[in-house]
């Protein structure tokens, strides 16, 4: 892994850089992960949620639909909400996935309120959540679960429940839970929305409080330590080994303020102190490869590269006249520093 990134560092767009085999599709990327020999996982709403591509882009695994081919079917959800999927998925609406310090993935289906361990390959290690959803904003878990990050140094497990809480759970490496915190709100240790989570040096972890637009930081314990702005601040990434930068990715601003450029739509690089050294991307919303439409999940390989997927159907691609599937995963290459 290089060292962190400074205001002299520089990246570039990769054009086209997942080549997937015709009959599978994305629909959209909802998250990205890399593991330790920079293979990259992608979690999408497609066809195939879970599919595996090589440093150079070409798909070395997929799994998570026994049949991807015969087409959609018509299901209500645990909300009582309409949805299409495939009848051999595995998930119901994919969100997060991670890989931990032993090499294992980490799923969040937000719609089934589970949050699933499993080997690169995809065989279930351990399932926590009962698939039901608790009282909305009443601090049990879950209710639509967002993201999970494990401690290398215990094993415990850290998971943000945010659509329908407030609140972070720490479970141990067995899955028992150990407690909780936050609250709905706007102070420190209050959450609106969070989203994503991290590991935080060595003993804390990094929230994205999105619709407060902000980072927090908290101790294990859950203590409030450190707070500082990001606009609509989606998702985390924070650095291995020499880099120690924290990478955010940021959404786009609300409808009243559609078209107001250098309002989200991009990556942004902290140091641990929260503060601002670099960024990638353009200053309004795109398809081309050095734009975004609307991101939701960052990882960065062990040269520095970055990738990025994003909710682009559902935010963008289902207003389209017709409907289409648009780009949602870009990938960032590290050029210099």
């Amino acid at each position: 892994m290089p060292g962190t990134p400074t205001r002299n560092t520089t990246y570039e767009a990769v054009t086209g850089w997942a080549k997937i085999p015709h009959g599978l599709y994305l629909r959209e990327a909802t998250a990205v992960a890399v593991d330790g020999d920079d293979n990259v996982y992608i979690f999408s709403r497609g066809n195939m949620p879970v599919m595996v591509f090589d440093p150079e882009g070409n798909m070395i695994d997929c799994w998570g639909n026994d049949d991807p081919y015969t087409g959609t079917i018509d299901i209500i959800d645990p909300y009582g909400n309409p949805m299409v999927t495939w009848a051999g998925n595995r998930f119901m609406w994919a969100h997060a996935i991670r890989v931990d310090h032993e090499e294992n993935l980490w799923l969040v289906d937000v719609v089934d309120n589970k949050v699933h361990k499993t080997t690169k390959a995809g065989e279930e290690l351990m399932v926590i959540g009962t698939g039901v959803a608790s009282e909305a904003q009443g601090g049990e878990p879950f209710n639509r679960p967002t993201d999970v990050a494990v401690d290398p140094a215990t094993g415990d497990i850290f998971i943000s429940d945010g659509y329908n809480n407030s609140r972070v759970h720490r479970y141990d490496a067995q899955g028992n839970l150990k407690l909780s915190w936050g609250t709905p709100g706007s102070d420190d240790g209050q959450f609106s929305l969070p989203h994503n989570i991290a590991m935080f040096g060595e003993d804390g972890v990094i929230v994205c409080d999105r619709e407060n637009h902000r980072v927090q930081t908290f101790s294990l314990e859950g203590e409030h330590r450190k707070t500082w702005h990001v606009h609509h601040a989606v998702a985390v990434w924070t650095g291995r080994g020499e880099d120690k930068g924290v990478y955010v990715a940021e959404q786009g601003p609300p409808p009243v303020q559609k078209g107001v450029p250098d309002l989200g739509h991009r990556v942004s690089v902290y140091n641990l102190d929260g503060e601002l050294i670099t960024r990638v991307g353009k200053s309004l919303p795109g398809e081309h490869p050095d734009q975004f439409l609307w991101p939701h999940a960052v990882a960065v390989d062990s040269h520095g590269d970055i990738y990025v997927a994003e909710v682009s159907y559902v935010e963008v691609g289902q207003h389209e006249n017709p409907p289409r599937e648009m780009v949602s995963l870009r990938k960032w290459r590290r050029t210099s520093g």
